[in-house]
């Protein structure tokens, strides 16, 4: 494996498709490109790989200068050494998973190829599945068999575009296994391309909001789910339980929020002056519902009451909407069991507190 290092990338254009977008990824770690369909996440991925060119661009990895508008360079894709793994998969049909891999080996000498595409292909399970086309295998191993091929490359980065989107769900989760035993045992920059935000929680070390082809938010996951930018990174991540209100007071420790009739204590967030209209958001984690039975934990921190309109069970979950006495509607998870406790049901009364720290401020 050649030298390891950090990707750069700063993309820039008005037209055709606008770009706006900048990011590093270090050795190891995983980005997640996340956004609605036409937020240009694959063309980034295109202009990585150099499939695209902007008319602004600046892509470095480690020492090496991929791409430099402003200097007139542009490597061609097959000297920038990148693993690119598709949604469909992109094998030549007519070869064995062996010689798919093997394809991707024209840097090795012959004679040493056929021996490399057994190793990558035992890499990823699928020893013994050598001689087989990809219509001998499962989605889920031909999907295996386009992993080996883009790490026979022995890239510097690794590119991921939805590549788990066309398999069953036991086996996507078989797949984001691996990948996470695969960046163990081999720690390039991977940018990762997906519509499923659960997916990306659960791989990246980062996420990076992608909006009409501009950057939005690049952040730790739970960062980005907890804590948007804005209200629009927000409704993109599909968060719960957005509101506007306005401050109405800093104090030392706590900053105090208006709420139609209520004021709320939320975390200090010094940014923002009194009297200044804001969005707010509050995970549905940190809405504790107060039981029947005994008192519950924050009871007396930003209580709210009203009733339930809407009960959905999802396995050991249910996910429930309230509304509150000014028709707000706020939305939290418990347990099956305590909603069967508190004898959860629509039309039924019910209390909550919004925990000060859940409460996230943003501008309008």
């Amino acid at each position: 494996m050649e030298e390891i290092g950090e990707l750069v990338v700063e993309l820039a254009q008005e037209e055709p498709l606008p770009l706006k977008v900048s990011f590093a990824v270090r050795p190891g770690e995983l980005l997640a490109l996340v956004g609605p369909s036409g937020s240009g996440k694959t063309t980034v991925l295109r202009t990585i790989a150099g499939l695209y060119r902007p008319r602004s661009q600046l892509i470095r990895c480690a020492r090496w200068c991929w791409a430099d508008s402003g200097r007139g360079i542009h490597l061609p894709p097959q000297r920038r050494r990148v693993g690119l793994v598709f949604q469909d998969y992109a094998l030549f049909p007519h070869l064995s998973a062996k010689d798919n891999v093997m394809a991707a080996l024209g840097h090795l000498p012959r004679s040493a190829r056929p021996e490399r595409a057994r190793e990558l292909l035992a890499a990823v399970r699928l020893a013994g599945l050598e001689r087989r086309r990809p219509h001998q295998l499962s989605g889920g191993q031909r999907q295996r068999v386009a992993l080996a091929r883009a790490l026979a490359r022995e890239p510097r980065v690794l590119l991921l575009d939805e590549p788990f989107s066309a398999v069953d769900q036991v086996t996507r989760r078989r797949l984001q296994r691996e990948l996470v035993l695969l960046r163990q045992r081999m720690p390039v920059p991977t940018v990762l391309v997906t519509h499923d935000l659960e997916e990306a929680a659960r791989l990246a070390d980062r996420i990076c909001v992608l909006y009409r082809g501009e950057t939005l938010q690049t952040a730790p996951p739970q960062e980005v789910l907890h804590r948007p930018a804005s209200s629009l990174v927000a409704r993109l991540v599909d968060l719960a339980n957005i509101f506007t209100g306005e401050v109405a007071a800093q104090h030392a420790e706590r900053t105090m929020l208006r709420w139609g009739e209520r004021l709320l204590e939320a975390r200090k967030q010094p940014g923002f002056s009194v009297g200044q209209r804001v969005a707010w958001v509050i995970p549905p984690a940190y809405v504790v519902l107060h039981r029947r039975d005994r008192p519950s934990r924050g009871e007396r921190e930003n209580p709210v009451a009203g009733r339930i309109v809407e009960l959905v069970s999802f396995g050991e979950n249910t996910h429930v909407t309230m509304e509150a006495e000014d028709r707000a509607r706020i939305q939290f998870t418990v347990s099956a069991h305590v909603a069967g406790r508190n004898r959860l049901a629509p039309g039924a009364p019910v209390r909550v507190s919004l925990l000060a720290e859940g409460i996230h401020l943003m501008e309008t």
